[in-house]
């Protein structure tokens, strides 16, 4: 049985275990000084990915405490092209990025170095990213949708002190530009969007997740899922929902059915008959991060999902030609 928070509280009890469950908005608070594990275990991020049908921007700014990353990734997921990827690897960053204990409230996180700028301007209802590394620079406005969203905090089983509180906020529309290379592209609200991985916890060293990610437009009405498995235990809390319109729609366990070519068909259906989706892959974005006890792998799959949820009410929505990703992570961190 899912436990939702409806009264505020905090993320951790006095010995530093988490208490499990899941929420739509911002209620728990997070300490970082409440964290009682080992400071070398603490692992904070802000992720922005911002896509439309064939381009995809992320941003990330974290640290897993002992290295860090401070990174733009541009690419053409249509014609399977690497247009531009920046950043920088940081070595013993700890807390030294002061990252905000909270997703929603207003804040501002500025990386500002010779290498590069990145900034992170949150207010109510919309997130300005930009960032200016060499001849890079991004511009891009979010603006959300629904003002509801996914939070959900958990526990492992490899230790009491170690836990998960993540944030997803989904169906924000893009707007704004990237520029590089003298070539400028454009991000257009009608069908581009946004979303927010925002991550604060201690993990095990090994780890091994599924992930899908997506928003669009079914009858001109915002649609949006977040699903996943493999994020620590989620009997009190899963990380799987549907948005629709400004209502939510939580979902139970779901499973990724893949076969060893990432490139095949995805089938990622919950346990209950409430979604069920297949994703045909046209671009494999694989990433491998190896710097100091750090050894991340992961696809990144992007194409075409096709399938159907079914709310509350019994109202089945078809789901055709939505363009996002999902992926496949061992992270040794």
């Amino acid at each position: 049985m899912q436990k939702q928070f409806t009264v505020p509280g905090p993320v951790l009890d006095p010995k530093g275990s988490p208490y499990p469950g899941y929420s739509t908005k911002s209620i728990l608070t997070y300490q970082r000084k409440a964290i009682k594990a080992s400071p070398f275990r603490i692992k904070e991020w802000d992720f922005y990915q911002v896509t439309d049908r064939k381009m995809c921007l992320q941003f990330t700014i974290g640290h897993a405490s002992y290295a860090g990353q401070v990174g733009i990734m541009f690419f053409d997921f249509e014609k399977g092209q690497m247009i531009a990827e920046k950043g920088t690897f940081l070595v013993l960053p700890f807390g030294s990025l002061h990252l905000p204990e909270n997703a929603e409230t207003d804040h501002v996180i500025c990386y500002d170095k010779k290498d590069g700028k990145m900034r992170f301007e949150v207010t109510a209802g919309t997130k300005h990213l930009y960032c200016k590394w060499e001849n890079f620079e991004a511009d891009i406005l979010l603006t959300r949708q629904n003002e509801n969203s996914l939070v959900i905090n958990v526990p492992f089983d490899e230790s009491p002190r170690a836990f998960y509180y993540n944030h997803k906020i989904n169906c924000m529309t893009a707007t704004g530009t990237v520029s590089y290379n003298k070539q400028t592209y454009h991000f257009a609200p009608e069908d581009s969007f946004g979303i927010l991985d925002w991550g604060r916890g201690v993990w095990p060293f090994h780890n091994e997740w599924y992930w899908s990610n997506g928003s669009g437009y079914i009858d001109n009405t915002i649609f949006g899922f977040n699903l996943g498995c493999g994020f620590g235990d989620t009997k009190n809390a899963t990380e799987n929902i549907v948005f629709y319109g400004d209502r939510t729609y939580k979902l139970g366990e779901v499973e990724f059915d893949l076969g060893d070519d990432y490139m095949q068909p995805w089938h990622i259906h919950d346990k209950e008959g409430r979604l069920d989706l297949t994703l045909t892959p046209s671009y494999d974005r694989t990433t491998r991060t190896k710097l100091l006890w750090v050894n991340n792998r992961c696809h990144q799959m992007f194409g075409e999902f096709r399938g159907w949820a079914i709310l509350d009410d019994g109202t089945k929505l078809p789901i055709e030609n939505l363009i996002s990703f999902a992926e496949h992570a061992v992270n040794n961190w």
